[in-house]
């Protein structure tokens, strides 16, 4: 009677668990990162970043990023997209051609200002192959200024 006793124990303990509310989103995810004080904590500027790609929410990804925020391909000197209205056309094109992107961070690092991932992104424009992404994200005054990313 008492493994029973034990095992249904267990099983109300994961149900509750399992049904425990999540934290309240809020209500529009730009409003949220326009309040965020990031200046101290570029690991919390990259995650908003993320969970704004995740949402593809176009404006609250750009609330992230310094007006003359660059992107790199790991090697080159020359960036590939130069300034926000840059990051608005082809993350905003990106956002529209791939319904069920979603980027996975396998692991992450923070040195200082520097945040770097490991990702794993599904979903790019209707691919079915994952890809395998290094990012990494240079922070300054609460703000990305700088990405680099290396693809497998």
């Amino acid at each position: 009677m008492k493994p029973y006793i034990a095992l249904l124990s267990l099983i109300v303990s994961f149900q509750c668990f399992a049904q425990a509310p999540e934290k309240d989103k809020p209500e529009k995810l730009a409003d949220h990162t326009k309040k965020l004080n990031f200046d101290q904590n570029p690991r919390a500027v990259v995650q908003a970043q993320l969970e704004a790609y995740n949402s593809k929410d176009l404006e609250a990804f750009l609330n992230v990023f310094a007006e003359d925020a660059e992107a790199y391909n790991y090697g080159e000197a020359e960036a590939f997209i130069t300034g926000k209205p840059e990051f608005r056309r082809i993350y905003g094109n990106l956002f529209d051609a791939s319904p069920a992107l979603y980027s996975e961070v396998i692991s992450r690092q923070v040195i200082g200002n520097t945040v770097i991932d490991y990702e794993y992104i599904t979903g790019r424009q209707g691919n079915a192959q994952p890809l395998l992404l290094v990012a990494m994200y240079v922070v300054e005054d609460g703000k990305i200024v700088r990405c680099e990313f290396m693809r497998e």
